[in-house]
């Protein structure tokens, strides 16, 4: 017991401590200014209202968010209320502050609010032809200085920057899920992405509060490269009966003592985007080994894809 709660403290020390530099770094940078006052971000799901939150508020940039559904940036924009008030009454944030942070943001329909932004963000579904299109208008309408990033957690950033007259100002900004928490950004210069675009998103990501990891443009990057295979590993394991899906989240959550199993984290970041990722690493690397779990194609197909449908490995009640 008494080394437990040793190990209790050490952690909570740890994380304490990590916070604490983290807004002393923020504080800091914050107080030199950026040249990024107006951020545009294309798309309002999960991803995209988390990048609007963390720009807003530690950038103290002003945000458009650009979603083709209405309903979805009328989604967003209450889930950024209730983010908020859920600061103030976890004393996190005052009233105030929160009025001035929600003051900035914006939300339309049309990337022609993304005329005078110096920095835009894409962050739709992860689909290449989606995105090919979408860097293609957005790059029409985006002032010639302004940086186009993606935050696509597999797809080639030079293929993407291929479909601008800007590949020089093109580069991959890959946010962890959900943003507000998690403190990485992996930042993917494409071949033609200049110094000055890598150096400008490095600065931007600090100061919104992120640490930065610089990968090659390879599929999957480091972090998917990495923990996509973990997960359809976990998948095949559960496809070949080789535990349930309980005892094999278990198994490596208190066996490898990570925070959530692999299934329940594949729930948590939808098994149509873990698939999508596995077929870009097994069609771009053509290694077997990448080939995506015949259980994980049934799940996306029966529209089984994890907490966002109410279904996945696990079953959730979508009316919390």
């Amino acid at each position: 017991n008494k080394r437990k709660k040793k190990m209790n403290f050490l952690t909570f020390f740890s994380q304490s401590r990590s916070t604490l530099f983290n807004q002393i770094r923020v504080a800091h940078l914050s107080s030199t200014g950026s040249s990024v006052k107006r951020i545009g971000i294309i798309g309002a799901g999960q991803m995209g209202t988390g990048i609007a939150i963390v720009a807003a508020q530690n950038l103290k940039a002003d945000v458009h968010v650009v979603d083709i559904n209405e309903s979805q940036t009328q989604k967003a924009s209450k889930f950024v209320d209730s983010f908020f008030e859920k600061a103030v009454q976890k004393g996190k944030l005052d009233s105030g502050a929160v009025g001035s942070i929600r003051s900035r943001f914006h939300f339309s329909n049309t990337i022609d609010d993304f005329k005078n932004c110096d920095l835009i963000i894409e962050a739709a579904s992860e689909n290449i032809n989606l995105k090919l299109s979408l860097f293609e208008s957005i790059d029409k309408v985006a002032p010639s200085h302004a940086v186009l990033a993606s935050n696509t957690s597999s797809i080639s950033i030079t293929k993407i920057a291929a479909a601008t007259k800007r590949p020089d100002k093109v580069i991959g900004m890959h946010f962890m899920n959900p943003v507000p928490v998690m403190n990485l950004v992996e930042v993917i210069p494409g071949i033609a992405t200049s110094a000055e675009t890598l150096s400008l998103t490095k600065e931007v990501a600090s100061l919104m509060g992120k640490t930065t990891t610089v990968s090659r443009d390879v599929p999957g990057f480091i972090a998917n490269r990495i923990l996509l295979p973990y997960i359809n590993e976990a998948i095949q394991a559960l496809y070949e009966g080789i535990g349930t899906v309980e005892d094999i989240d278990t198994t490596m959550k208190l066996g490898t003592n990570v925070p959530m199993g692999p299934l329940t984290l594949a729930d948590f970041i939808g098994l149509d985007t873990c698939l999508a990722i596995m077929r870009v690493l097994h069609t771009q690397l053509g290694d077997s080994k990448y080939r995506p779990s015949p259980l994980l194609v049934t799940y996306v197909d029966a529209g089984w894809l994890g907490r966002k449908t109410g279904r996945g490995f696990y079953k959730y009640d979508q009316t919390k």
